[in-house]
């Protein structure tokens, strides 16, 4: 099913793109896959350990976590430590500074992921086999065509720039915004608002590419065309289902597996049409 372009609004008009925004991990970068199952149960360990949490059944509490990590996915880490810290006071704990969560989080993600870092920053692996399927294909033409990329992340800044070079694709962004301490400082929507008012864009001429609410919806917000991705990311070849529907329900135009269709992919941002 990699083939699978679904148009779900069939009224977005297409064919007029002129700024993109790519999210990062899922989107693009495949270097924390999984990444997930490493927030859910550092959390829910975190919650069993609560007055109340030792009592509620870990099945329950695994859908709790999943549910509000799953709609806060593509905001910065942060917001879900915010959550977790709520959470274990609801449970009679007592909650640490969120930000201490996060970098509790990024120890554990990094047991995860430095095997993959070290193979890329020692050529022991191609950087394509940790992109989505024909991302940089996609890219390139856009960068050809001269339409104007960036690249935002509610992953740290200082990780994602490591990453990118990593996978030898920061050339293609115009530029590159990643979370700060200074949580407040960034968001997606302030990133998309500024694309959009500085280059005085019609709706139809910005696009965004990502596998969370938050792109989505910011998207939407000023009449831009999302693409929703939702990709399996154990093979990132068929449409992730679960996925499919949170994006859906986010306000995404269209949805794609991965970018392995990336000619018919840059032809409806250009042209408006899919070729078969």
């Amino acid at each position: 099913m990699y083939h699978t372009i679904e148009i779900i609004n069939r009224k977005a008009r297409l064919g007029y793109a002129k700024y993109i925004l790519f999210d990062f991990d899922g989107t693009l970068s495949l270097i924390r896959a999984g990444w997930q199952d490493v927030m859910i149960l550092m959390m829910v360990d975190i919650l069993q350990d609560t007055p109340m949490g030792r009592n509620e059944p870990r099945g329950a509490l695994k859908q709790l976590v999943a549910d509000y990590v799953t709609r806060l996915t593509g905001k910065q880490t942060i917001y879900q430590m915010i959550q977790l810290a709520e959470e274990v006071k609801k449970r009679n704990g007592s909650p640490l500074p969120p930000i201490e969560y996060k970098h509790r989080y990024y120890d554990h993600l990094h047991e995860l992921i430095k095997g993959r870092i070290h193979a890329l920053k020692e050529k022991e692996v191609s950087p394509d086999l940790l992109l989505v399927p024909g991302a940089r294909e996609l890219l390139e033409a856009l960068r050809e065509r001269g339409i104007a990329c960036y690249l935002a992340s509610g992953t740290d800044e200082i990780f994602v720039e490591d990453e990118v070079r990593s996978l030898h694709i920061g050339h293609y962004f115009t530029e590159i915004y990643g979370a700060l301490d200074d949580w407040k400082s960034f968001s997606k929507r302030k990133v998309i608002r500024q694309i959009v008012q500085a280059n005085h864009l019609r709706g139809e001429e910005f696009f965004s590419f990502g596998d969370g609410f938050v792109e989505i919806e910011e998207t939407k917000a000023v009449g831009g065309i999302a693409v929703g991705v939702a990709s399996d990311e154990i093979d990132c070849q068929d449409i992730d289902e679960r996925k499919r529907k949170q994006l859906i329900k986010a306000g995404a135009d269209i949805i794609i597996p991965n970018f392995h269709e990336y000619a018919r992919i840059f032809h409806f941002l250009t042209e408006g049409t899919i070729n078969e």
